[in-house]
């Protein structure tokens, strides 16, 4: 962890400098794609990475944000980034709801899994039933550059604005991750009930997580809204948006900072490769994602940032309790002496 600094930096400045060096506008979108999915990744990996709290619905906070700032704009001419923050504010407060119902009565494990699941199909259903939501029809957002309006003419701007946000969640979770709510979250994800017998409020803290990732979920939302402009039940609130969120995370290792990133610059460039490869067989990229989900479970079920992690921090502890038994053998040969 000590190094993640140096490594955040590598990346930033790496990311930066991109839209300079690449300039075809696909590969922009692919890059686009890959910080995006970062940073939804990202927020689902708080609740369900580090708390263990294992979400399939995060499709529930990512489609109230989008929703959320995309009928505030259609229907009365709110800015986005208004509507952003209060798509944000919306979903943290559906994420409390979903807490309380499942975190007060002891919902764990497959139990919680089932429960998100079900509450994102109760949302889709309830957004495809009313005029306001245009049901089925879906949003079309009207394209008319204004930075003010969270509309650019350039994609390269989408690009800087995706690659703050997925930076500043990146950090977020880095100082989570080293802070009193991260140890508590680590240690309810390790065994709960020996967290909570040793005082830690696992109530509390599970409901603090689950609002901070529906919130940055939202904000995904948000912008996916924005940049795709326009959105519908299916591409919102489906099973299909869950999985895509939680598929970075799990693959590049759930529970760890980098994870969400390694797993977004793996699995993204591989969908779009095979989709160009395949384009005329439905799913090809589905197809793609599920054998390498199935290969990290089987060879590196702890992703593979994780695997990195456990190797190399193995490596350093074998040297160091070697280099401590050698220094100790030297002082008590001294001693004697």
């Amino acid at each position: 962890m000590r190094k993640f600094p140096i490594l955040i930096s590598l990346a930033l400045l790496i990311f930066t400098f991109f839209p300079l060096i690449v300039k075809d506008q696909y590969y922009m979108h692919i890059a686009i794609l890959i910080l995006y999915y970062a940073l939804v990744s990202q927020a689902w990996n708080i609740l369900s990475g580090y708390s263990g709290q294992f979400s399939f619905g995060h499709a529930a906070f990512f489609g109230t944000g989008a929703y959320t700032s995309s009928i505030l704009f259609t229907k009365l001419g709110v800015s986005p980034w208004i509507g952003l923050f209060a798509g944000a504010l919306i979903a943290a407060l559906i994420g409390l709801f979903i807490g309380y119902l499942s975190f007060r009565f002891k919902l764990r494990g497959v139990f919680f899994s089932l429960g998100t699941l079900a509450f994102a199909e109760i949302l889709r259903i309830i957004i495809q039933n009313f005029d306001i939501f245009n049901k089925t029809l879906g949003v079309l957002i009207p394209y008319k550059p204004d930075p003010l309006m969270f509309q650019f003419s350039s994609r390269t701007t989408y690009y800087y604005i995706i690659l703050l946000f997925a930076f500043a969640v990146t950090v977020l979770v880095y100082y989570i991750s080293r802070s009193k709510l991260g140890y508590n979250l680590v240690a309810i994800r390790e065994n709960e009930d020996a967290a909570q017998s040793l005082g830690v409020n696992t109530y509390k803290n599970k409901m603090i997580a689950i609002a901070i990732s529906a919130s940055l979920t939202a904000i995904g939302g948000t912008f996916y809204a924005q940049y795709m402009l326009f959105i519908e039940p299916a591409t919102t609130f489906s099973n299909d948006v869950s999985i895509n969120i939680l598929l970075p995370a799990i693959i590049g290792g759930a529970g760890t900072v980098l994870g969400p990133i390694v797993g977004s610059l793996i699995i993204i460039p591989i969908g779009e490769l095979t989709t160009t490869l395949f384009g005329n067989f439905v799913g090809a990229n589905l197809m793609a994602y599920g054998v390498i989900l199935i290969l990290v479970m089987l060879y590196l079920p702890e992703g593979i940032v994780g695997w990195f992690q456990n190797k190399f921090g193995k490596e350093k502890n074998a040297k160091k309790k070697k280099d401590n038994s050698i220094n100790g053998g030297e002082d008590v040969g001294t001693f004697k002496n």
